[in-house]
């Protein structure tokens, strides 16, 4: 039996409209019902996922939330911390560096001063929108190395972040783990930060099995959770890379995939 539910939120759990769906919320209450935690596994900053937290009623001590990608796992009321690897100021200057030799934009989550940017952008500005959140326009070189820096994202249109993708240096992936989470998104962490990561801290923290965990994704910073998990599930609108390192495929963010691989799996499992 399944007892862990990880789920990424953009693509996957909320629809086009950024919505979850009526059915997608009666099937996790179900789960919940039976004893399953579920958990919201996202890139985003937690205050982005606050509200869906709330209208899923996952906003208890008793509950949890796997935000920057795996860089925190932490209870959804108090925010106690169960897990945290993050970057310095340091590093978020040596990535802005590579960023401005690249010509693309950057802007990164300090925990001090909240979103970063050296000069805001579209992007930056749709990260803004989605997590309902303010920027600061300050230059990197202003931190201190030892500044705490919960991810850095270089962020540019398709072809020129793909470019500058294509030129970064193998010492980068070496020393942070790097990910894709849209054509507009690069997102750097901690080396051992990822989403796979924190979802295996939480399954360690409430005594869960490997084998008894399912996770759903749509994108490359799934990545890691999908292999973790006893069932990694990709969207029927995940990116063909997701697909092929799945052990199942679901119906889209848009036909309700997360609550039709809930039924099939857990609620109406034999």
């Amino acid at each position: 039996m399944y007892k862990l539910i990880a789920l990424d939120m953009d693509g996957t759990l909320l629809n086009s409209e950024h919505k979850i769906t009526k059915h997608n919320k009666q099937a996790i209450s179900q789960a919940r019902a039976m004893g399953v935690t579920v958990v919201l596994a996202s890139g985003r900053p937690l205050d982005g996922m606050l509200a869906a937290l709330e209208e899923l009623e996952m906003n208890t001590d008793q509950d949890y939330v796997i935000s920057y990608n795996g860089s925190m796992v932490q209870t959804a009321d108090s925010k106690t911390v169960i897990r945290q690897e993050i970057l310095t100021g340091a590093d978020a200057k040596l990535i802005a560096n590579w960023a401005e030799t690249l010509n693309v934009n950057v802007h990164a989550f300090s925990i001090e001063h909240g979103l970063i940017t050296p000069k805001n952008s579209k992007y930056t500005n749709h990260e803004c929108v989605i997590n309902g959140i303010d920027v600061v326009e300050m230059p990197f070189s202003e931190l201190s190395d030892d500044a705490p820096i919960l991810k850095v994202m270089l962020v540019d249109e398709e072809p020129i972040l793909s470019k500058a993708v294509a030129q970064l240096p193998n010492d980068l992936y070496q020393q942070f783990t790097i990910v894709r989470s849209a054509p507009f998104f690069l997102e750097i962490m901690h080396k051992t930060s990822d989403k796979g990561a924190g979802v295996e801290a939480l399954a360690q923290h409430l005594g869960i099995e490997q084998q008894q965990v399912i996770a759903m994704g749509d994108a490359g910073n799934d990545h890691h959770m999908l292999t973790y998990a006893g069932l990694g599930i990709a969207m029927a609108n995940a990116t063909d890379e997701t697909k092929a390192i799945s052990n199942y495929i679901t119906d889209s963010n848009d036909n309700s995939g997360v609550a039709q691989a809930i039924e099939k799996f857990v609620l109406n499992a034999k």
